[in-house]
């Protein structure tokens, strides 16, 4: 709503269009976030069949059918669209990537010792209660920031506090007083880290560490059997999108009746195909939690291995043999803490899910059965494979730009639009999703690459691309579960999509695509041989020489006066005089008449000339 309206004066428009259609819900049934209100307020102003124009100003008749229209597709608990909506907006705020977990993690350890170590840092102990007090705080910060057991604990205080005293004696406390407190905050972390790994160290050898939780274990335990759990869950909702998929061919192509209005089931099928994608990521993210799992357990293994070597085979063991072990234990163990922070979140992000799913409760088996009798249900794969034999003939469409597996480098990485779903079949069927199949040819239009589900869907698809990548964006305006299903947010940049899961999959290096690229040689490969202290001329060596046996026969001296004993160093500074200037009168000038003289008589034969003044008054 841009016309007559200023970007402020529409953003607090729509910041009380959602409190009022929060407030009408919550009137009505259960709390709704400002997110999911958002969003749809977002869809039902870019569906057209809502007659909404986005350049005139907002009435309040306007307004009110706004609210009327968002607060009825709100409380519609049996659509599947709200259901999916539902599910996009909760993945997008419980979701996080590994990499982005771990930033958060830190985070939120460093806020939970943040005053804790400014207490630390900050103190200034004199006497002995003090710097007792002091050592006391130092020792709950390296158990509040390794996670090792609570600051209640009694066994815990007192293992902490010995594996402390012999790493860090009370001693060597004003050695630490007089340290800069970025340097105070560094020698905590690494204490933090020798004191962990020397109890994990114990724990190993039951020498203490009960309150320990043993992570390896549960993580060990609680790991297959998640994965697994999504993975069966995965498959019923595959199985479900296949089957949903199958009827709707069935209904189009052979206009075959169904207890179900066929647009429900469509977007029961987003539904599915949503929950599907999700799945896939969740399982994904665990699949590379299990083997960061596998390697931290092993890397552990080996290094306590090794610390209990070099303990048991010397009385005496060098810290600078030591600590580095000691440290690495406890990073490791870190790390095994995060994965399983991670697990937890992936766990939780999955179950949450099926609190959104709507598709299971639409049709049980048994209809299913009965209406897809003398139906092939075929998978994703069956279908990619059924027609791969078949690609496009680059001949047919010579106008147009293809890929193909064995003419590109990473061809399986290329990133496809719609998430490779076959757009011709998304138009032609009514919004049916059928993945393509990248080996039946990629056209690239416009730096962007499509996948088909056949060879004449590809086709016809490549002759008029525009209208088909324009009749895909008007489907998802009457569909906005679409957007986010699709990624279609280069079409809609109203609408904010949730983080990338993998930062680097679009850095592809491919075939056809173009991109900068740049190199860097480094200035000197190999080590100079130059001698800095070579002369080629035979005086200049004789004139050193004589210059060091000069100053062997040398002795500097130094000596102090009574005046000079004892006297610092003084220094004063001054103010330079700044500069000045002042103006005096202007320059004058004035306009004078300019002398003229005129001899008359000089042509004539006679010489009487006749001197005549020309000259102006200065008055005239």
């Amino acid at each position: 709503f841009r016309e007559n309206m200023s970007r402020t004066q529409a953003e607090s428009v729509i910041r009380n269009i959602i409190r009022e259609i929060a407030q009408t819900c919550l009137s009505r049934g259960p709390t709704l976030s400002e997110t999911l209100i958002a969003f749809m307020v977002k869809a039902v102003v870019l569906d057209p069949r809502n007659h909404f124009n986005v350049d005139r100003t907002l009435t309040k008749q306007v307004v009110k059918k706004l609210i009327e229209i968002c607060v009825d597709r709100l409380m519609d608990e049996d659509s599947p669209t709200l259901n999916t909506i539902q599910m996009q907006v909760y993945f997008d705020m419980n979701y996080t990537s590994r990499r982005e977990f771990a930033d958060v993690q830190q985070k939120i350890q460093q806020s939970r010792v943040q005053s804790l170590s400014r207490d630390v840092t900050d103190t200034r102990a004199r006497s002995r209660e003090e710097l007792h007090h002091l050592y006391t705080k130092i020792a709950s910060y390296i158990i509040q920031r390794s996670n090792l057991g609570s600051n209640t604990d009694f066994n815990t205080v007192r293992e902490t506090t010995a594996a402390l005293q012999s790493v860090f004696p009370p001693s060597e406390l004003s050695t630490f007083m007089s340290l800069l407190k970025q340097d105070k905050e560094e020698q905590l972390k690494e204490l933090t880290l020798i004191v962990s790994g020397i109890r994990l160290f114990n724990k190993s050898n039951s020498r203490g560490g009960e309150a320990i939780r043993d992570v390896p274990a549960v993580l060990n335990e609680t790991l297959p059997a998640a994965a697994a759990d999504v993975e069966r869950e995965l498959a019923a909702c595959q199985r479900l999108a296949w089957q949903y998929t199958a009827l709707l061919e069935k209904i189009i192509e052979q206009d075959t009746d169904c207890p179900v209005q066929p647009h429900v089931l469509k977007h029961s099928l987003y539904n599915t195909r949503q929950h599907e994608a999700f799945l896939k990521i969740i399982l994904a993210d665990m699949i590379l939690c299990a083997r960061e799992v596998t390697r931290l357990q092993s890397d552990l293994t080996s290094r306590m291995k090794l610390v209990q070597d070099t303990v048991h085979s010397m009385s005496a063991v060098p810290t600078s043999q030591v600590f580095p072990h000691f440290t690495a234990l406890a990073e490791m163990w870190a790390g095994l803490e995060g994965e399983k922070m991670l697990l937890s979140m992936l766990t939780s992000a999955a179950s949450g899910l099926r609190g959104f799913v709507s598709a299971p409760s639409l049709l049980n088996p048994d209809q299913l059965e009965r209406l897809l009798e003398g139906e092939q249900v075929r998978s994703d794969m069956e279908r990619c494979s059924g027609t791969a034999e078949r690609v496009v003939m680059t001949s047919d469409m010579s106008g147009c730009e293809w890929m193909f597996p064995e003419r590109a480098v990473n061809f399986e990485g290329v990133p496809l639009q719609y998430k490779g779903v076959c757009g011709w079949t998304l138009v032609q069927k009514k919004g049916l999703i059928v993945p393509g199949n990248p080996h039946v040819g990629v056209l690239k239009h416009r730096e962007k690459f499509y996948a088909f589900s056949s060879r004449s869907a590809a086709c016809e698809f490549a002759s008029r691309a525009d209208e088909y990548i324009t009749a895909v964006a008007e489907m998802a305006k009457t569909s906005a579960e679409l957007i986010q299903l699709l990624h279609l947010h280069q079409e809609f940049a109203c609408v904010t999509p949730y983080a990338e899961m993998q930062s680097g999959q679009n850095l592809l290096v491919k075939a056809i695509s173009k991109s900068d690229s740049s190199t860097q040689t480094e200035i000197h490969p190999l080590e100079t041989n130059i001698v800095k202290s070579y002369e080629w001329n035979e005086w200049e060596v004789r004139r050193k020489a004589i210059k060091l046996a000069n100053l062997r026969k040398k002795v500097t001296r130094s000596m102090q006066t009574d005046l000079s004993h004892m006297r610092r160093q003084n220094s004063t500074q001054t103010f330079l005089p700044k500069d000045a200037g002042s103006q005096t009168k202007r320059d004058g000038e004035s306009d004078v008449p300019k002398p003229q003289v005129y001899l008359s008589g000089l042509r004539g034969q006679e010489t009487n000339m006749m001197k005549v003044d020309l000259t102006r008054t200065i008055d005239e």
